[in-house]
């Protein structure tokens, strides 16, 4: 631990002054990068200080530990009781802070939302994910930004996808990627017998241009009229634009920024998204083909996270925790889900 602390620190004051050069403040995709980095590797900082101040604080004790003056010998005696439990626990929190990071969590994140199995109360139910999500974002002092938003039947929606942008968002939210179950009464239903539906949520790390090479000519573009609520030149123009990628048959649409190459730009942005996705995805598989990853595969045809209506439960699959704060939960506050599950995924990566 202690090879990988200097190394950091190190990288710390690195950081620190090239942020600090004015150079730097000219390359905005560089300086959000060194921006990222820097927040990641304060926390090391922090911790690492305050572990040197009890080491030295500790040693000290030690030293009068044989004082003959009985005031000074008791707060000698109090620290030596106290601070080797403080030392502990912070080496343990620094262990972790030091542990290999995906360099991706970093990243902002692409979040889609769709309705699954379920027709209305799919889409009812899509829109409560929704919701829920960004609340919870905003409550952790991220910016949610609206990409393209489907409305469905009866208030609810068909699809959303929207960037989280804000540090760690990706390293955040990637484990929230799968199948979300929903038990309850529907509106609609007069006899009181409970559905189950679904919607399907999928979590990509924003790509950069280094990240994903788009050439031109394995794109076909097509430009229409857009549809839906309409505005000011919005369904009167052929504004829209649907992006296919030739060689994966990948196929992006978008219509709701007000000009065609807004819309082209925003759907180029979530087309470089899914290309890293799925990249990502055929490298963990191979990583993952002899072994059962507990938290994080990526695998979205799985069932992750069922929300039980009548009895006010949530339940994550993958970790077997449930939590009887349903309502809670829906109006943004998953903090323990979330934490949850980033501690299994460090549990996994120690074993491993």
């Amino acid at each position: 631990m202690e090879a990988r602390l200097r190394q950091a620190l190190a990288r710390a004051e690195e950081v620190a002054a090239a942020l600090a050069d004015p150079r730097i403040a000219s390359d905005p995709t560089r300086l959000k990068a060194l921006g990222r980095e820097h927040y990641r590797l304060m926390p090391v900082v922090r911790v690492a200080e305050r572990l040197s101040r009890l080491r030295d604080d500790l040693r000290q004790a030690r030293e009068l530990q044989d004082e003959a003056d009985p005031e000074l010998a008791a707060m000698v005696h109090a620290d030596l009781a106290r601070l080797p439990g403080e030392i502990a626990l912070l080496e343990a929190e620094l262990y972790e802070l030091l542990l290999p990071r995906d360099p991706l969590d970093d990243r902002d994140a692409i979040i889609e939302i769709r309705a699954g199995t379920g027709g209305d109360e799919a889409a009812l139910f899509a829109a409560d994910l929704f919701r829920m999500y960004q609340r919870f974002v905003q409550r952790r002092g991220l910016t949610v930004e609206i990409i393209s938003l489907s409305d469905g039947a009866a208030g609810g929606i068909k699809e959303a996808i929207f960037a989280v942008r804000g540090p760690d968002a990706f390293g955040l939210l990637r484990r929230e990627a799968g199948v979300h179950r929903v038990q309850r009464v529907p509106s609609t239903e007069a006899q009181g017998r409970i559905h189950t539906s679904a919607a399907t949520v999928a979590v990509l790390p924003e790509a950069e241009e280094v990240d994903v090479v788009i050439s031109p000519n394995d794109l076909k573009i097509d430009v229409f009229r857009s549809s839906g609520p309409g505005g000011q030149s919005v369904n009167t123009t052929d504004s829209a634009v649907r992006i296919t990628h030739l060689p994966t048959g990948l196929v992006v649409s978008q219509q709701d920024q007000k000009s065609q190459l807004q819309n082209k730009l925003k759907a180029l942005e979530v087309l470089r998204a899914r290309l890293l996705d799925r990249r990502i995805a055929e490298q963990e598989a191979a990583r993952s083909r002899d072994r059962r990853a507990m938290v994080g595969t990526g695998d979205r045809s799985a069932k992750i996270r069922t929300y039980n209506f009548p009895q006010s439960r949530v339940t994550d699959h993958r970790i077997g925790l449930s939590v009887h704060n349903l309502q809670d939960l829906l109006n943004g506050e998953i903090d323990e889900l979330v934490n949850a599950l980033r501690m299994a995924s460090r549990q996994e990566q120690l074993a491993l």
